[in-house]
């Protein structure tokens, strides 16, 4: 009895320390975030003069400069702080949180295609490992409380508080969760998001207004749905893994720097404006509005959105990348929703939380979200297909530096434990297993000759030989 209540106490006494520090965690970061969305809103308002992407070479070089001379870590688009996560206990330099401020508003100011969620969980991320080494914790404790701050971020700027505070904990593993954090990130999310909420941040609100009965039909077009928006975030991960090797070999083969190298990412991105439209800058939170309101948009508008946020996130842009995910998504949900005659709104949705499932390995807390953005109506259509979306797309993400802790299928051969980046699948064929069959059932067929007549099939019945083929000594046998 004594020793139960020992351990009783020790928990208690653990949950109360947790629930003290994610609050002071989600109230920090509530501030932070609501001065980021704020001056964000602010260089994005109406008061901008209609051509302000002529200044994106500009913005992509200050955004480069910004941070390759002050805070390198702060490059990408939430990576890094996974990173730190797992490479250095939650570790950030302290410029870390007001370079990203300050490069992610140059680049949506100008025209960058970014989103807004990763800044916000880097800058969260910076602000408790700070107070963290001011406090002198553990690095264990600081790990957490790390964690906190990238779920404070994301639910203070997804609006989000449940669907946030798990995709901070979900996206740092692929099929795994830290559950001794769970209780501090719910705490710092709820927290952020109040405070933000209380400091006059609105949030994105779209509850669908219709949503059909469930029927055999339909299930199976959001299971088809889901196998189409895992490709979809397949190809965005290509995408982006395409555009970060062009940057690689432009720096490494040719010798262009970092800053040049910027300069003219930001004039290309003029030429594809010119092309297509300014719809594909910045955020483009207009076409997910659109999409979402049953309005169609043109068929590629989702392989173009990756081509801009590819270009602008390799190539000294700064900015988050799930903003980006989410218009690819309901733009393809449109483009899906077209091709078969379905109601465009709820593919969009559905679109939108599915390659978000995919390219990012969250399907928790992407199916979460479905439910806190869209109405508990879709929810079980958007769990659906969120988890085929997060298999369909393999052992690959958008966030290189998250570690697999789970094989999506019996027969791909994978190191577990390993960066995502570090992950080369292989096929395994297992006995009895439908793989194996089948690739039997095509041997077999394959050695059969198009052309064979024979009347037997018996492997032991000798065939006649063909006359023209006898050799000497038969044919000396012959009288």
């Amino acid at each position: 009895m004594k020793r139960r209540l020992r351990e009783e106490t020790v928990i208690f006494i653990s949950i109360m320390k947790w629930l003290v520090l994610a609050s002071i965690i989600g109230l920090v970061v509530g501030l932070s975030t609501t001065l980021f969305l704020k001056l964000l809103q602010f260089s994005t308002s109406s008061a901008r003069p209609t051509y302000y992407f002529i200044l994106l070479p500009f913005g992509m070089l200050a955004s480069a400069a910004l941070i390759k001379y002050f805070a390198p870590d702060a490059e990408g688009y939430g990576a890094r702080v996974i990173e730190a996560v797992h490479r250095s206990s939650g570790k950030i330099p302290v410029l870390v949180a007001p370079i990203k401020l300050i490069a992610t508003l140059i680049t949506v100011a100008t025209g960058g295609s970014v989103g807004k969620e990763g800044p916000c969980a880097q800058i969260g991320a910076g602000l408790s490992s700070m107070l963290a080494s001011m406090a002198r914790f553990s690095e264990s404790d600081r790990k957490k409380l790390v964690i906190c701050g990238i779920s404070g971020g994301f639910a203070a700027v997804f609006g989000t508080p449940i669907a946030g505070a798990i995709f901070g904990i979900e996206v740092l593993f692929v099929g795994g969760i830290m559950y001794e954090v769970l209780l501090p990130s719910f705490v710092a999310g709820l927290i952020s998001y109040q405070v933000s909420s209380a400091l006059g941040i609105t949030y994105f609100d779209y509850a669908l207004k219709f949503v059909p009965v469930f029927s055999e039909a339909f299930f199976i077009k959001v299971v088809f749905a889901g196998i189409f928006f895992g490709l979809v975030a397949f190809l965005t991960i290509e995408v982006l893994r395409f555009g970060m090797k062009l940057s690689n070999t432009m720096t490494k083969k040719y010798g262009i720097g970092e800053l040049l190298k910027a300069f003219i990412a930001g004039v290309f991105l003029l030429v594809l404006v010119v092309l297509f439209s300014s719809r594909y800058l910045g955020l483009g939170l207009d076409t997910i509005t659109a999409t979402l309101g049953g309005e169609k948009v043109p068929a590629a508008a989702f392989f173009i959105k990756m081509l801009f946020t590819s270009i602008t996130l390799n190539f000294g842009g700064s900015g988050g990348i799930i903003t980006p995910i989410i218009f690819i998504g309901s733009a393809a949900g449109s483009l899906f929703a077209g091709l078969f005659g379905l109601n465009v709104a709820i593919f969009a949705a559905i679109g939108a939380v599915s390659v978000l499932a995919g390219a990012a390995n969250t399907p928790i807390a992407a199916s979460i979200l479905a439910v806190e953005l869209f109405g508990p109506e879709v929810a079980p259509y958007a769990a659906i297909a969120c988890v085929i979306s997060f298999i369909m797309t393999g052992h690959r993400s958008v966030y290189p530096s998250q570690i697999l802790s789970m094989k999506k299928s019996a027969s791909i051969n994978v190191s577990l434990g390993q960066e995502m980046q570090s992950i080369r699948p292989t096929v395994e064929y297992r006995e009895k297993s439908v793989l194996s069959t089948a690739r039997n059932i095509v041997s077999l067929l394959s050695k059969k000759s198009p052309g064979d007549t024979s009347k037997s099939s018996d492997p032991t019945v000798e065939a006649e030989p063909n006359p023209a083929e006898k050799t000497d000594a038969d044919k000396d046998k012959s009288p």
